[in-house]
Parts: C-alpha cells; structure tokens; sequence
C-alpha cells in the first residue's frame, strides 16, 4: 500500500527538502490530470464541417442567344436557392429600367423591350454562406413589320393650362389591343392625383383625373410604346414624352336666367360680366348648360351659320373679336358690343357674349381647361361634345378604362 501523506508529515527533512517533496507531489499529482486530460481528449468524438450551399442558378427569359424574342413580353430575371443582386440591362446601349421583387428573386423590365435591338444582360445571384453565380448574355427583339405611334397629345410641351385640362393622346392608326397600349401611358404629377384614361374612339384615349388638377404644379406625360403591340404584328417603335404645367385657378360661372358670368381665380371674384346667350328659339341656337373647358382662343374667329346658304333666314357671315371656344358644337365666350342685350336678355346664336373690354380680359387671361359652369338652359352639354368630360360621374368615366374591372 502507498503511503503518500505521512511522506510529506513525518520527521523533519530540512525547508528545502520539504518544499521540493511538496512541490514535486504536486507535480506528479498534475502530471497524472494532464496525461489523464489527454487520454480524455484523445477519445472525444471528431464533428465534421458541412459541406457549403450550392450555387443559385440564374433563368433569363427571353433566353441569351434568342434571335426573335417578343419584345412586348419584356424580360425576368429569376434566381433559384438564392436572391438577385444587381441587375443591369441595356438595350442598344440604353438602360431599360425594372424592379426587383419582395422576395428578392424576381426582376422584371418596367416597360415593354423596343423591338429590332439587341439587349445585353447582366445579372448576379447569392446564397449566404455560399458562391455566388453570375449570368452574362445577349438577345435579340424580332423587328417590327408594322409599327404605331403618337400623333398627337394635348396639352403641348411646356404649356400652361387650367386645371380642368384633360390629356388627349391621339394614335395614327387604330389600336386593337388598348389594353396593352392603356398600360404604357404614364401620368406623373408633382402633387399627385387620382386619376384614369378612357378610349373615346380607336384612335384616341383621354386621361382624367377625379377632380381638378390641383393649381400651380408640373405634370408629365411618357407613353412608353417601344415594343407595345396594338395588334398582331403591329409595335410601338419609339416612346413619346412631355410635359406641361398647371397654372392658376381659374373657374367661371354663366347664369343664363339671370345674365351674368362672375369669373374667379384662386377662389377670389376678380371680375363679374353682364352677358347675352343663345336665344333659345332652336335647339342649336340654344346654350348648353354644364361644365365646358375653355379649348383654344382667336382673335377674330370667323363663324357661319350652320346648315345655311347666303340669302337663307338666320344666315350669318361674320368676324367676331376675342372669341375663346367652350365646346365643339360652336360656342364660344366673346366680344359683341350689343350692351343693350346684355344683362337683360339672351339674343345670341347659342354663343356668351360681353361687353367688348371685359370679352378682351377673359380672352387675356384664359387658359385651354379653365372651367366655365353654365346654368339655366333647356339643353345639357353632351360629355363629348368639345371637352365635355366633366359631365360624366367619375364612377360613368373609369368604365371607358379598357383596364376597368368592376
């Protein structure tokens, strides 16, 4: 039996002697809890390090090398067992713009590809942990063999207008697709407002928004029509753009029974006016009652009698000053120095007439859609009669949306 305790407490050996039987006791005491540590460690069990994710993979459609892609389906991006990272695609050295989804691994062109160019592709795809994939190539858009376009858009570049003012895209052929083509047109305001196009013929759509434009804003209009088809084989070729601004607000309201227009801007009376209209005795001759928008000025504009030959009774041939057009079926705010009459009674053709100095500051001081509100006649003004758009309910106007769904 060992007896390793009364070794260290029995007859005195000597300071030296004792420290070194202590100290060496404690080293082999250690010793043995180190050789047993690594006894211990030696038959631990080894972990083995997991293997890293794989690659995510990158599908492009169109596919890189397609020669006749379609160019109104635009382009995804996909990524499969990771997210996308950046994105960049230029057509014929253009940028074409797109959106990456919530989950970060769908990105889809904004707008439809321009057709006859070759599209470059750039995209990158990355899994935490892991490699990251990259995807470089190139396809082409089959061209157009018949194409479409703008015509014509109202208001003008840089115009300033009332704030009634519609937007009136006119297209040089009739579109078949106008749903396609109703969702290339984009309206930007700087103070932004409801609103929504309708299709009053197969040649022209009108954008309208819910109430009036709010005063004194920028507004721009870009029909993105590249690759747009409208009907089979017919694309857009190249996008339209402009903008215009709203001014004031100016609005006017005729009282046919009482014979008297009250003009106000930014909500202020700035001029009242003793007025003359239609006389009533036939339908055409009568005055629309509703709201117009002021539509183009001419200083003189020269007005016939419809549907008469001179010599005819009620024929009339005549120059007339400071004339601003309110509708289609020939009224007209203007000068007429028959004082007489205005204020008192309505002798016109179906036109508003005054006074020849205040006719001249309405006609100074109108914008193409200010709103002129007439009341108290037998006959309403048709919506599309001129710019009549105003008469329709917004609930009656969307349902003219070829993207109106109920």
């Amino acid at each position: 039996m060992r007896h390793a305790l009364p070794l260290l407490v029995g007859p005195p050996l000597g300071g030296q002697r004792l420290a070194g039987l202590r100290l060496g006791g404690l080293a082999l005491w250690l010793g043995g809890l180190l050789v047993c540590g690594l006894l211990v460690g030696g038959c631990a069990p080894v972990t083995a390090q997991a293997p890293p994710p794989p690659a995510p993979v990158i599908a492009v459609s169109p596919a890189f090398d397609d020669l006749d892609a379609r160019p109104d389906k635009g382009l995804v991006v996909r990524a499969r067992g990771g997210k996308l990272g950046r994105v960049s695609v230029h057509a014929g050295g253009t940028p074409i713009p797109g959106t990456l989804d919530a989950t970060g691994t769908v990105w889809r062109s904004t707008w439809t590809l321009p057709p006859g160019v070759e599209h470059a592709v750039t995209a990158s795809a990355t899994v935490p942990g892991g490699p990251t994939t990259r995807a470089v190539g190139r396809f082409r858009t089959r061209a157009a063999q018949h194409t479409f376009k703008v015509r014509s858009v109202s208001p003008t570049p840089g115009e300033t207008v009332g704030v009634g003012m519609p937007i009136v895209v006119t297209f040089d052929t009739p579109i078949r697709d106008k749903a396609a083509v109703e969702r290339a047109l984009e309206v930007r305001a700087t103070k932004p407002l409801q609103g929504a196009w309708r299709w009053v013929s197969d040649t022209e759509a009108v954008y309208r928004t819910r109430h009036y434009w709010p005063a004194r804003q920028q507004v721009a209009v870009t029909a993105h029509l590249a690759g747009v088809r409208s009907a089979p084989g017919v694309y857009g070729t190249a996008d339209h753009a402009l903008a215009f601004t709203v001014g004031r607000k100016q609005s006017s309201t005729v009282d046919t029974v009482s014979h008297q227009m009250v003009v106000r801007r930014d909500g202020q009376v700035v001029q009242r006016m003793a007025i003359s209209a239609g006389n009533a005795t036939t339908r055409e001759y009568t005055t629309t009652s509703g709201v117009h928008l002021t539509m183009e000025k001419g200083n003189p504009v020269r007005m016939v009698s419809p549907g008469r030959e001179k010599g005819d009774p009620g024929f009339y041939d005549l120059l007339i000053d400071h004339a601003v057009r309110i509708s289609n079926s020939g009224e007209y705010v203007h000068a007429k120095d028959n004082v007489w009459a205005q204020g008192r009674f309505n002798v016109s053709h179906g036109c508003v007439n005054a006074r020849p100095d205040q006719a001249a500051w309405f006609y100074a001081t109108s914008l193409r859609g200010d709103p002129v509100t007439i009341v108290g006649t037998s006959r309403e003004l048709e919506w599309h009669n001129g710019w009549g758009y105003w008469q329709l309910p917004w609930e009656r106007w969307i349902k003219g949306s070829a993207l109106h769904d109920p």
